[in-house]
C-alpha cells in the first residue's frame, strides 16, 4: 500500500530524516553533491528503498555508472533492487559516428537535446514518485555554459513538478565545484564531505545548506558508510533532552570517600577525575560504578587508552568483576579506537547507553584518548558542553578522567574542562618518609559544601581506602611537602 499521501518522502537513511526534521517534502527537485566516494549514489539508492517499500514506483535514471555497477553496490549491502526500474543513459550510436562529428552542427548540442529527450521519454514510460538523476556533471559538460545549463536543469525541474515527482538530483562537482546554478533552483541542498586526517580512518559529514520554508537541524552531522547503507549521526543539542527525575546524593562504600565530598556526588552532575599517570584515576571511577549497580542501577564504560581485558584484570585485583557486571548485563563495557570513530558517532552512542540500556552512570576514560577523536581542542569543549548537558538533563552522573603531564610538581592538563565539571577531584603524588604516596582532594563542587582537606590514600585489595586529613604537612600538591605538624601517614597495606 502506498503512502504517497504522507507529508514526506522519508529517505530511510537513519539519522538523515531527524536532520532535515521529517524527510523531503514531496513534488520538490532536492540535490545532493559530494565528491566521488562521498556516499551519493548509497544514499539514493536507500531514498528509492525506501518508497519501494512503501508501494511508490521508483526511477534510477544514470549517465555516469552502468546497472551493473549500480546493482553491486546495491549487492555489497545487501540490497535487492527490486521494484526500482534503473535507467541507463548512453550516449546515442549516431553521435559518435565520425561523420556525425563533422557536422556544422556541435556534437554537444546534439547530445544535450537527445539526453534531455530521453530523460523525459523514460519517465513518461514509468511514471514514477521518486527519481534519482546521477549525475549533474554530465550535464553540465554537455551543456558547456553557465546560461545553457541552467535553462536545462529548470526544464528539468518544471518538467518533474508538473507530474508530482520527488526528485533527486545527485552531482559529484567534478566539472565544476564552484558551479552554484543549481542551489538556487533546488529545493533543498544536502553537501556530504570527506575529510582525510593525519592518521587514522577517513571521516564523512554532511551539511544541509538550505532547506525552503522548513526549519533543519543546522551545522555538521558526522556519518558513516557500512554494510547495509549510510548512518547518520545527527549533531546532538542538549536542550532538546529534558527529562524529569530526582536529585539526591549518591554515595560509595567508602565513609570517607563520601566526608571527602560532602557526602556524595549529586544525581545528573559530572565529576572529573584530575591527576597523573597511574594515580588510580581509572580504578577510583570504578568504585563509583561498583557502587551504582549495587544499587540496582545499570552502567556505561567508554575506555579510550586501556585495553578492556587489562582494566578487568585489574578490576579483579580490587574485587570488581566487570565481566560478571557485563554477563548480567548490568555494566555495558565498550573498546573506543579514537581514530576510527568520530565524535558524533561516540555521542550516538552514549545516548544509545542511556535511553536504550538506561544507564545512570557514564564513565569516559579518559578525555585525552576522546580528544584524539576531535579535529581541534575547541571542538572537543562544545562536543563535551554538549553530552555533559545532555547526560545531566537525563539524570545520569558522568565521571571523566583527564590524565596530566609530569608526576610531581608543575602539572600540565591537555584538556581543560574544570570548568564544565559540577565536581573536580585532584589526585597526586607526594615524597614523605622516603616512599611516593598519594594524595587526594576535592578541589570544586558546585553544589553543596565539600571537606576542603588533602587526604592519602592506597590502592589494594580492598579496593581504595583514605586515611585521615594531612593536617601535618604543607606543600603535598607540589609533590615535596613539608612536616609542620604531627603527620598521620596510612601503614603500607600488606597481602
Amino acid at each position: 500500500m502506498s503512502n504517497a499521501t504522507s507529508p514526506d518522502a522519508q529517505l530511510g537513511v537513519s539519522g538523515l530524516d531527524d536532520v532535515l526534521r521529517g524527510g523531503l517534502e514531496r513534488s520538490r527537485c532536492y540535490l545532493l553533491e559530494g565528491s566521488p566516494g562521498a556516499g551519493k549514489t548509497t544514499i539514493a539508492l536507500q531514498f528509492l528503498l525506501a518508497g519501494a517499500a512503501a508501494g511508490e514506483r521508483c526511477l534510477y535514471i544514470t549517465l555516469s555508472e552502468t546497472e551493473g555497477e549500480l546493482r553491486a553496490t546495491a549487492t555489497s549491502h545487501g540490497w535487492a533492487l527490486d521494484g526500482i526500474d534503473i535507467y541507463e543513459l548512453v550516449p546515442p550510436e549516431n553521435l559518435l559516428d565520425e561523420d556525425q562529428q563533422q557536422s556544422l552542427l556541435y556534437s554537444s548540442d546534439l547530445e544535450l537535446g537527445e539526453t534531455t529527450k530521453r530523460i523525459f521519454e523514460a519517465f513518461k514510460a514509468g511514471k514514477p514518485q521518486r527519481v534519482v538523476l546521477d549525475s549533474l556533471s554530465e550535464i553540465r559538460l554537455l551543456a558547456q555554459s553557465s546560461l545553457r545549463y541552467r535553462r536545462q536543469i529548470l526544464a528539468l525541474k518544471h518538467f518533474f513538478a508538473k507530474s508530482g515527482a520527488t526528485v533527486l538530483l545527485l552531482d559529484d562537482l567534478s566539472a565544476d565545484a564552484n558551479d552554484k546554478t543549481v542551489h538556487s533552483i533546488a529545493h533543498a541542498v544536502i553537501r556530504l564531505d570527506e575529510l582525510s586526517p593525519e592518521y587514522g580512518g577517513e571521516r564523512r559529514r554532511l551539511r544541509v545548506l538550505k532547506y525552503r520554508g522548513r526549519r533543519y537541524r543546522g551545522g555538521f552531522h558526522d556519518f558513516v558508510i557500512e554494510t547495509g547503507g549510510v548512518r547518520v549521526f545527527p549533531r546532538l543539542v542538549s536542550a532538546e533532552h529534558r527529562n524529569r527525575f530526582e536529585r539526591g546524593l549518591l554515595t560509595t562504600d567508602s565513609n570517607e570517600l563520601n566526608a571527602l565530598l560532602g557526602g556524595g556526588v549529586e544525581r545528573g552532575s559530572s565529576l572529573l577525575l584530575l591527576g597523573p599517570a597511574g594515580t588510580g584515576k581509572s580504578l577510583l571511577a570504578l568504585t563509583f560504578i561498583k557502587t551504582a549497580i549495587e544499587r540496582g542501577e545499570t552502567a556505561a564504560m567508554f575506555v579510550f587508552d586501556e585495553e578492556v581485558g587489562l582494566l578487568v584484570q585489574r578490576a579483579l585485583g580490587l574485587g570488581i568483576d566487570l565481566q560478571k557486571m557485563v554477563d548480567d548485563k548490568k555494566l555495558v563495557l565498550e573498546q573506543v579506537d579514537a581514530a576510527e570513530l568520530s565524535p558524533g558517532e561516540f555521542s550516538a552512542r552514549v545516548r544509545q547507553c542511556v535511553e536504550v540500556y538506561s544507564a545512570r552512570t557514564v564513565v569516559v576514560d579518559s578525555l585525552n584518548g576522546y580528544q584524539a577523536a576531535m579535529p581541534a581542542e575547541h571542538a572537543l569543549t562544545l562536543h563535551m558542553h554538549e553530552l555533559l548537558q545532555y547526560l545531566n538533563r537525563q539524570g545520569a552522573t558522568t565521571i571523566l578522567t583527564v590524565a596530566q603531564h609530569g608526576l610531581v610538581g608543575d602539572m600540565k592538563t591537555p584538556v581543560d574542562i574544570t570548568y564544565l565539571a559540577d565536581t573536580v577531584i585532584l589526585l597526586r603524588y607526594f615524597e614523605a618518609m622516603g616512599r611516593v604516596r598519594r594524595a587526594i582532594s576535592v578541589v570544586k563542587k558546585r553544589m553543596g559544601e565539600h571537606e576542603n582537606t588533602i587526604r592519602e590514600y592506597q590502592i589494594g585489595g580492598r579496593g581504595i581506602t583514605l586515611g585521615e586529613p594531612l593536617t601535618g604537612f604543607q606543600g603535598i600538591l607540589r609533590g615535596v611537602p613539608s612536616l609542620v605538624g604531627e603527620a598521620p601517614l596510612l601503614k603500607r597495606e600488606t597481602a
